[in-house]
């Protein structure tokens, strides 16, 4: 029996603002513990929370990116629980009316194709302090307890973990576009618990689920949800039963194992704050933050294939990152080709922001340098090949594409003559892929261009080398003439 996989998530994303989301304390990862606590985010017995307004704006804009209704008027509520990481046994978060509801994120398939994944509700939270576990004892850091939470909460639209995988990632996009999160997997930015249940084919009724909770990968998310899909399938084809719970993913061993039984919502005994009052957003402060959304990683993408003549791989890669994608617009500016802008921003750039560790944003290069050095090489200043070494010169130094090419003497040589003599040395010296172009190889041809470019050093002109070598087998000559 085939069985379908029903999946819903819950994201966690940690907004990005100065101060927490009731207080004034620093929003700062990395501080030593229990620096950044004050009587409100410690909850001291009396104290007044006060919103924070900059975390409001930043989930009304994340509802509107997502295409959800903002909520003229929602409020906060107490969600009671007992655990040693929430300081007031309770945290303030929203239940029954959220401050955006509604929407939905198109993602790109693995197989091909988009799929349209709904949104329930976006609602914002103020996150709990961070559980140490050590050998014999355990440690609490209530640095990050009330910093803000915004929670995106998924219907069960999701079929197959790779789906989750596009989910995750097409999410992270636009949270980055929006300026809304450092989205810092490693800092635990964005956390997610998945929602999933199988059934037998054909069975219009979902099955009884479990919940993955707290894991901070999107890889990690995949593989916990590939494990519990395969688990619940067992399980079921040997005659037993699917138990609403809470489990964790180990990723050491793989697996998923119980926590807990699964709460209701009753269980968390929610009831309106009475120390926050409820928020009222005007329709004039929503169209002001809808009329100053950036422009999202699909419009982006579009624009470029159609403005740059760029693939939609390569479009694609660009806009990963807005840091990215807006290096390149500004490298591309006229008269530098898109094109080999594109090029090598994909291919030698990131390949040196990744043996660097460095992000887009810390890109060592100048637009304006990746522009030089394009137009060196569309002039036939410098062949491809010493472009490439040029340009891993510029990253390492910082110098000036022109000034590296004139202080190394790289400049591609056009002369017919000086290049003649190599093309003729290369045919003495490889004779048998000589013969073999002479007798229609084609391919032999390319092992002449290596030999005549290595003989150069790159510096000989690549089109004139293959009119020259024709040429010279043409003749059945070298070292003739």
């Amino acid at each position: 029996m085939d069985y379908i996989a029903t999946i819903g998530l819950e994201v966690h994303v940690q907004l990005r603002t100065a101060a927490k989301l009731f207080c004034r304390c620093p929003n700062r990862y990395g501080d030593a513990p229990n620096q950044n606590t004050c009587p409100i985010c410690l909850g001291y017995p009396g104290v007044l929370p006060v919103p924070n307004r900059e975390a409001i704006r930043l989930t009304v804009r994340t509802g509107l990116m997502l295409g959800a209704a903002i909520a003229p008027y929602s409020k906060f509520d107490r969600k009671s629980y007992f655990y040693p990481d929430m300081p007031k046994n309770y945290q303030i978060s929203q239940y029954d009316m959220p401050l955006c509801e509604g929407g939905a994120l198109l993602i790109d398939l693995p197989q091909g194709g988009a799929k349209r994944v709904g949104i329930i509700r976006v609602h914002l939270e103020e996150d709990v302090a961070k559980s140490t576990h050590f050998e014999q004892t355990s440690g609490v850091d209530f640095n990050r307890a009330g910093t803000p939470l915004m929670e995106i909460v998924t219907h069960p639209d999701i079929s197959s973990p790779e789906e989750a995988h596009a989910f995750l990632s097409a999410l992270k996009q636009i949270l980055t576009y929006g300026g809304v999160s450092d989205c810092n997997m490693e800092q635990g930015n964005i956390r997610c618990d998945s929602n999933i249940s199988v059934r037998p084919a054909g069975q219009a009724e979902f099955g009884t689920k479990t919940e993955i909770k707290n894991m901070n990968t999107f890889s990690g998310v995949q593989r916990a949800l590939a494990y519990e899909i395969e688990r619940q399938v067992e399980v079921l084809r040997a005659g037993g039963a699917i138990f609403q719970e809470t489990r964790r993913w180990d990723d050491p061993t793989g697996a998923t194992a119980v926590m807990r039984g699964k709460e209701y919502a009753h269980d968390y005994r929610y009831f309106p704050d009475p120390d926050l009052m409820p928020m009222e957003l005007g329709p004039e402060e929503i169209d002001r933050e809808r009329a100053a959304l950036p422009e999202l990683p699909r419009a982006r993408q579009a624009r470029l294939i159609e403005r740059y003549g760029l693939s939609p791989y390569d479009a694609g890669v660009l806009v990963s990152d807005p840091e990215l994608s807006a290096y390149f617009e500004a490298a591309a500016a006229s008269p530098a080709d898109p094109k080999l802008v594109a090029n090598f921003v994909i291919n030698d750039l990131l390949r040196e922001l990744a043996a660097a560790g460095l992000p887009p944003r810390q890109n060592p290069v100048r637009a304006d340098q990746i522009r030089e050095l394009v137009q060196l090489m569309a002039s036939g200043t410098i062949s491809s090949k010493i472009a490439k070494e040029v340009f891993v010169a510029v990253f390492q130094t910082g110098r000036d594409p022109g000034a590296i090419v004139a202080e190394r003497g790289l400049v591609q040589v056009q002369d017919a003559e000086a290049v003649r003599r190599w093309v003729r040395q290369a045919i003495v010296e490889n004779a048998a892929a000589a013969e073999d172009v002479r007798n229609g190889k084609e391919r032999a041809l390319a092992r002449l261009v290596g030999a005549v470019m290595k003989e150069s050093r790159g510096k000989a002109n690549p089109q004139l080398v293959n009119a020259l070598l024709r040429e010279e087998l043409a003749c059945g000559g070298a070292g003739q003439g």
